[in-house]
């Protein structure tokens, strides 16, 4: 019996830890008969990683030719269209979503986060993009209100990432505890002084605590910077870990007591790894997370200006907090895996 082949489409290959367990859940979550392809900015390094046939994403000719050569086309989850950090990227996603249409093949927009879609011709171009597909499902409630409002059939499910399986991280058994877990990444709104009060909040939290300070950089080239800035302040007491593995990545927030994060898959990561969360958001899909789950944090245009005022509240929460329930974890991962069976349905 010849296998169903089905490429898949996403940020991939571009060293987002976010993206590349996006990546990994899907694959985790295919079906057994289906012969993944991947489209990736490093198409050896994901063949590598994953043992799959991959090309690279911005190869008009190798991507046609995958196309022709595949019966679905899975857009592989994230914000792929959103119009605020990329006016071209909405146009990419979907011009291959609307050309893999055109072709025939079953079409899939899995673990969507929609938006924000700020200018007419995107917001039209999704429109038409997930008009057309055979299935869709979206991670979050203002995603699927959108999809209402255009009367487009879907599932509302939490992010994929909740059932991704976690691998525990070896060089982490010999640190001490407790830990405390730092994801920031270069944004406009993490301005210097935002992020010298980011640091002297964490100098007192850490003083306070007497916890470990895990730096766990997302994507070397946003955030690896802003960690080796921040970690000699913190003298013995702390250390970088990059990891790129997506399963480990999640498995170094096994044991953390607080993690704080401004990146949408490290407060994923960390909540379902049974870890209180505090977050600093620089984009709505941050703040959908905080509302549905009743995560602390602030957006980062809102950060107070005293670090006083920030260490405090970190300390209060240190003490005070709770992670969510296991009961609510097994919640959102057992309904993170309807994305799975949508993919069952229809390949």
């Amino acid at each position: 019996m010849v296998k169903m082949r089905a490429l898949l489409s996403g940020y991939y290959g571009k060293g987002n830890g976010g993206d590349e367990a996006l990546l990994a859940t899907l694959l985790q979550m295919l079906p057994p008969d289906v012969t993944p392809v991947v489209l990736s900015g490093n198409p050896e390094e994901t063949s590598r990683r994953y043992g799959v046939e991959s090309y690279n994403r911005m190869a008009l000719f190798p991507v046609l030719k995958a196309l022709r050569s595949c019966d679905a086309f899975i857009w592989g989850g994230g914000s792929l269209m959103q119009d605020v950090t990329s006016r071209i990227s909405p146009f990419y996603y979907g011009g291959l979503m609307a050309l893999a249409q055109m072709l025939g093949l079953k079409t899939v927009a899995w673990g969507q986060g929609i938006g924000p879609l700020v200018h007419p011709q995107t917001r039209w171009l999704a429109r038409r993009n997930f008009a057309g597909c055979t299935k869709v499902s979206v991670r979050d409630r203002s995603s699927s209100a959108l999809l209402s409002d255009w009367g487009i059939p879907h599932i509302l499910a939490p992010d994929p990432v909740w059932a991704l399986e976690s691998k525990p991280v070896p060089e982490l058994a010999d640190l001490p505890t407790p830990r405390i877990a730092l994801t920031l990444r270069n944004h406009p709104h993490l301005t210097p002084k935002r992020l010298t009060n980011l640091t002297r909040a964490l100098i007192d939290l850490q003083t306070a605590t007497q916890a470990f300070i895990l730096l766990l950089p997302f994507q070397k080239s946003e955030d690896l910077e802003i960690a080796e800035q921040i970690q000699p302040q913190l003298k013995n007491s702390s250390q970088t870990i990059c990891l790129e593995d997506p399963q480990l990545l999640k498995g170094a927030f096994r044991g953390v007591d607080m993690a704080i994060g401004m990146r949408l898959h490290s407060l994923i990561m960390a909540a379902s790894e049974n870890c209180r969360c505090f977050a600093l958001s620089y984009d709505p899909k941050v703040n959908r997370l905080m509302e549905n789950l009743a995560i602390p944090g602030w957006d980062l245009k809102d950060l107070p200006d005293d670090a006083n005022l920030i260490s405090q509240t970190w300390i209060d929460y240190y003490q005070h907090g709770q992670a969510l329930s296991s009961e609510k974890i097994q919640s959102l991962l057992n309904n993170a895996f309807l994305h799975r069976e949508l993919l069952r349905e229809i390949l």
